[in-house]
């Protein structure tokens, strides 16, 4: 059984471009057509209105055009790529809430704040899926693609949370959707990497996880598989397994399986 780690997963650029700037759009869009009452709506996050969530990502939007106008960091060599932004968001999570709850008292016009985001974000898009360009990230550098996939991320999670603050559906990109089922199941091959079970997110994403037997042929025995929207929320803390197992979202079967719900969420 080996315990290195899978080869990255390839991000395709022109994909990526085009799927951030369709889900930011849907997000300002939605945020665009909200009345004054609903920014002080709950989230389900602890602490965050919708006024709070917005100021989140006005942050997370920007945060690309921040990070380009720095200078680069030393080296030619990324230190870090997106599982590990994944797997490190923990450890941020008291930051970005002080830093949201500082925002939205600043933020006069939610809407437009996020306007401005998402005009700035376009005019250094280009730069901003790059290969050969490293960003100064607080954990370490990332080429300015893998960055901007985890932008994907970013807006598809709060879109997710906005749809269900508002209890209207803020629509999703289906790459923008894709990319992020895919980079959150790669940060759990990452995180518990293996071959006993294999944890299927249809149509998006398959992947093998967990320590012990290999599974060579036939149907596996330890199989975990759910939709696209309830992986997201598992693998950021929105739904708990028990539920999300309850509900019949998701489908466990296998000894193993179960024990992926000590590894969950991901996201912090």
């Amino acid at each position: 059984m080996s315990t290195v780690r899978r080869k990255p997963r390839t991000h395709r650029p022109d994909r990526v471009r085009d799927a951030l700037l369709a889900q930011v759009e849907f997000l300002r869009l939605a945020v665009d057509g909200l009345t004054p009452d609903r920014f002080d709506r709950e989230t389900g996050l602890p602490g965050w209105e919708v006024r709070h969530l917005i100021a989140h990502l006005v942050r997370q939007v920007d945060s690309l055009p921040r990070l380009l106008a720095e200078p680069a960091p030393a080296g030619n060599r990324p230190a870090r790529d997106v599982s590990d932004w994944v797997l490190s968001t923990g450890s941020r999570a008291k930051r970005l809430d002080e830093e949201a709850h500082r925002d939205a008292a600043a933020i006069a016009d939610p809407a437009a704040a996020l306007r401005g985001a998402a005009e700035e974000l376009e005019s250094v898009i280009e730069t901003g899926i790059r290969e050969d360009v490293l960003l100064p990230v607080p954990f370490g550098s990332m080429r300015a693609l893998d960055f901007t996939v985890t932008r994907l991320v970013e807006t598809v999670v709060h879109a997710d949370d906005l749809t269900r603050a508002l209890g209207s559906p803020v629509r999703l990109d289906r790459m923008a959707l894709a990319t992020t089922v895919r980079v959150l199941t790669d940060a759990l091959a990452d995180k518990v990497p293996g071959a006993s079970t294999e944890v299927r997110v249809p149509p998006f994403a398959v992947v093998q996880c967990l320590a012990g037997p290999r599974h060579t042929r036939g149907t596996p025995p330890n199989v975990v598989e759910t939709d696209p929207i309830t992986w997201m929320r598992l693998s950021s803390g929105r739904v708990g397994w028990r539920l999300a197992v309850a509900t019949g979202r998701l489908k466990v079967s296998g000894e193993r399986a179960g024990t992926l719900a000590d590894h969950l969420p991901l996201l912090g």
